[in-house]
């Protein structure tokens, strides 16, 4: 079933047209006219979200579940439409976008789950001591409360999981926040159909309209509106580090400053300790490949490096690593700024210190092959940019002198989303004086296996210390994600018919 986009922002509930368009850049199929966005558009969708909080802020943790029930519904009545679009303007293929649409999904209905627990409130509660000396102590109890609208930006990487409905929305929505979502260039269609499945839930749910809106397209000025307009209290971002960045900044010198959950970028080294390169270095070679590949490297948890000792087992390591990249056929990159982006990402690296090319990729347009690269620690050390991310099918080797360079190594990163261990019994020891420093590099550590892939559980922590994150505190997957949406109150002495009803039951 082919989707046909209407091209309308959809700002509390209506379907609104800008006198001004732009095309999508669709990877097959035809390209299709939206409206472009503008602060004024924003600055409607803010008013209406400030205004639908007086409701849905003081909602029933019930009623935000079926609320977040029935968006998920809705979503899935309209799958075989939203992989039709996804696929034309993404180019990623049918079963990665069914996969995907399952993930969010089922990331709704685990939220709603979550939120009837309680748990999350983190209820707290101090009995009155009226005869406690010197000074007696009042009753006190203490709830996470929403902060109000929230600010979301849909990610290139993932038309479903990271944009319209995905984790960052899931979680507001489930913390009692309106959501205004910037949609993302690279799939607006696939962005409307979702929010149109949104307004349709809201609706038969009886609530405020105004708890969603949706603004496609614009120039910068939209997006720096939307995190300066006051009735915003917080951000989640999926993207660049220069644009996340730049959102970040704003943020932080608005006249009244608000947080910004922004995920900029990582390079997920992997660490290949000694036992386990001489029991099994080619395994794991073929699957850092794998792994590297995985959606044209188009994972913001791909494992750009892979840290080995020199040493015969290196040499093992490179060679099947080259053998498994080579065989992989030109993928289509996601837009044609990733590609050019991977394109000059790829050549920046070529031309630096020490660093030696071991296969040598093509970009055509949107089609990439992998590249690899090798380095010298010493050389790696000595450049901060060899440990910046380049987003596509991209892996460096590098080459350590002995177990103390690899910790110097450890020691020179920068926040991670991931760090990976690949040991035997025989690491241990050299695990362990690795682990206190990872421990403070990145969000998740693994071992024997490869990061692609991020479970949405209670227990997973998608997120690092920056340039992983611009917030060490938070995650962006799983349900402690949706903490970063509330803030403790305190109340103190107040009479029961004044507190919230969460405090109470």
């Amino acid at each position: 079933m082919s989707y046909h986009p209407h091209g309308k922002h959809l700002i509390a509930g209506e379907r609104i047209a800008t006198e001004a368009t732009w095309q999508s850049s669709p990877a097959t199929g035809p390209a299709h006219d939206f409206s472009t966005g503008t602060p004024a558009l924003v600055a409607q969708a803010c008013e209406a979200a400030e205004r639908a909080f007086w409701t849905f802020g003081y909602s029933s943790r019930a009623e935000r579940a079926a609320l977040l029930h029935a968006i998920a519904d809705a979503i899935e009545a309209q799958g075989a439409e939203i992989t039709d679009i996804g696929t034309r303007e993404s180019g990623l293929p049918a079963a990665r976008l069914e996969g995907e649409r399952g993930r969010t999904t089922g990331q709704l209905r685990l939220f709603a789950e979550h939120i009837l627990k309680g748990e999350y409130l983190d209820r707290r509660f101090d009995a009155a001591l009226p005869d406690r000396q010197p000074a007696p102590r009042p009753e006190l109890r203490m709830i996470q409360r929403p902060i109000g609208p929230v600010a979301v930006f849909g990610a290139s990487n993932f038309p479903l999981a990271f944009s319209v409905a995905g984790g960052d929305t899931a979680a507001a929505l489930a913390a009692g926040c309106p959501v205004v979502v910037k949609g993302h260039s690279a799939h607006p269609g696939t962005g409307e159909i979702v929010a149109d499945a949104i307004a349709e839930a809201l609706a038969g749910q009886g609530m405020d309209p105004g708890v969603f809106s949706l603004v496609q397209g614009g120039r910068r000025d939209v997006g720096e509106a939307l995190v300066q307009d006051p009735r915003i209290r917080a951000v989640g971002f999926t993207g660049s580090l220069g644009g996340g960045r730049a959102l970040f900044d704003l943020c932080a010198r608005r006249p009244d400053p608000i947080p910004f959950f922004g995920e900029l970028g990582s390079v997920n080294p992997m660490f290949c300790l000694p036992a386990a390169m001489a029991a099994r270095g080619a395994g794991i070679a073929r699957g850092w490949a794998g792994s590297l590949t995985m959606g044209a490297g188009q994972f913001c948890t791909s494992p750009g490096i892979a840290v080995v000792l020199e040493g015969p087992e290196a040499e093992t390591f490179t060679h099947e690593a080259r053998a498994a990249l080579e065989a992989v056929p030109p993928q289509v990159m996601l837009t044609d700024g990733i590609a050019n982006a991977y394109r000059k990402g790829r050549d920046r690296l070529r031309a630096s210190q020490g660093v030696r090319e071991v296969l040598t990729s093509v970009c055509d347009q949107r089609n990439a092959t992998p590249t690899l690269y090798e380095v010298s620690a010493d050389d790696w050390l000595a450049n901060h940019a060899l440990g910046e991310e380049v987003f596509g099918p991209l892996g460096m080797v590098l080459r350590c002198r002995d177990a103390d360079q690899m910790l110097e190594v450890t020691r020179a990163l920068e926040g991670q989303l991931t760090c990976t261990l690949h040991l035997d019994a025989g690491d241990t020891a050299l695990a362990r004086r690795l682990m206190p420093v990872l421990e403070r590099k990145a969000g998740r550590l693994l071992a024997n296996g490869f990061p692609t892939g991020v479970e949405v559980c209670d227990a997973m922590v998608h997120g690092g210390p920056y340039p992983a994150s611009t917030n060490f505190g938070a995650t962006s997957v799983g349900t402690l994600s949706i903490r970063r949406f509330l803030r403790p109150v305190c109340y103190q002495n107040l009479p029961e018919a004044l507190l919230p009803a969460d405090l109470l039951g």
